[in-house]
């Protein structure tokens, strides 16, 4: 870092206003105890945030617990990240190929990378591209050990973030 750059992450972290640029926008997929946070997390971050929730059910519940929920995934910049919090759903598929519409700057899916990647067949069923299908990165966040949706939400935050800022993540500098 600059002694600049140094100086300036001193001052904002004593306090001093910040500017984030406004066109951050994370869209999180599924409602999830993970989604809960990370749309959380982000918000504080100086993204705006969007929770997709297909199923009706589900939307409901996370507007009970304070969530505001959308049916479908909207309309992706490329100032845009969309992360997947549940690699399980039948509507996996769909989400992702609607995602993929868009020239989303980043798009991921949560999931252990020594297991095969359910979004890849999913999107394959659709004749999705693979150049498409390659853009969907897995794992999603930080190699921190996560084990708490709290932990997995900082993790992904954080790693959105380093990428969005061209760094490793980690303790190289």
């Amino acid at each position: 870092m600059t002694e600049e750059q140094v100086g300036a992450a001193c001052a904002v972290a004593h306090g001093a206003p910040t500017t984030l640029a406004a066109d951050r926008m994370l869209v999180t997929v599924f409602a999830s105890p993970v989604a809960a946070h990370l749309v959380r997390y982000a918000t504080d971050a100086g993204y705006q945030t969007v929770l997709v929730e297909p199923d009706p059910d589900r939307r409901a519940k996370a507007a009970a617990d304070g969530l505001v929920a959308v049916a479908a995934v909207p309309t992706l910049t490329c100032d845009a990240d969309l992360v997947v919090t549940d690699h399980h759903r039948e509507e996996l598929g769909q989400m992702l190929a609607d995602a993929l519409k868009h020239p989303a700057r980043w798009i991921g899916v949560m999931g252990n990378p020594r297991h095969p990647g359910p979004h890849v067949a999913a999107l394959q069923s659709r004749a999705v591209p693979a150049t498409d299908i390659a853009r969907v990165h897995r794992p999603v966040g930080l190699n921190i050990g996560s084990r708490t949706p709290a932990e997995i939400a900082i993790s992904t935050l954080a790693g959105l973030i380093a990428d969005r800022n061209s760094r490793p993540g980690g303790f190289d500098f």
